[in-house]
């Protein structure tokens, strides 16, 4: 059965450019949680470290946005007239849940630092792969921000959400 979706994005269908534009984002987060996680131990930095666990939150809902997509990509039927793209919304809540505790771990490990402070070792080694990493981000992201704008995806556009702050730092 054939069902109008007026107003509605239409579905991707799996295999297309949101879905390779997915897993770059995961094959990204890979790179970039191996790269903040080795300048943390390499200077023992905790934004470093606070870096690395945004890294992690990113692959999860980079995994939990490929599972959205593919079943949002499923065409309306019967109990969905309008599709299953209410998958996608779903999978940005849970990208939220993940902020949050993430935010709750690094903010004890800050308190904890600033309590017992420790010095920053091998800043300028740790300031190269950290930027490193941002570039893989940024890439990315912009690729991301484009075909989230050609698709209608919030998902693929939430990904990049996240990186705001490190351009700002």
């Amino acid at each position: 059965m054939t069902v109008p979706t007026a107003g509605h994005p239409a579905p991707v269908t799996p295999g297309g450019r949101p879905f390779r534009l997915l897993w770059l984002s995961i094959a990204a987060a890979l790179v970039t949680i191996s790269l903040k996680t080795a300048a943390w131990l390499l200077t023992g930095s905790v934004g470093l470290l606070s870096d690395a666990a945004e890294s992690l939150v990113n692959l999860v809902a980079a995994v939990i946005a490929l599972a959205a997509l593919t079943w949002a990509s499923k065409p309306a039927d019967e109990e969905h007239a309008f599709g299953h793209t209410k998958a996608e919304y779903l999978s940005a809540g849970a990208e939220g849940m993940m902020i949050f505790v993430a935010a709750v771990g690094i903010a004890g490990t800050a308190v904890d630092r600033l309590r017992h402070p420790q010095p920053v070792d091998a800043i300028g080694i740790g300031l190269v792969v950290s930027t490193a990493a941002s570039l893989v981000n940024l890439s990315v992201g912009v690729l991301l921000v484009r075909a989230g704008r050609r698709y209608f995806r919030h998902r693929l556009r939430a990904l990049l959400r996240g990186s705001g702050h490190r351009r700002a730092v």
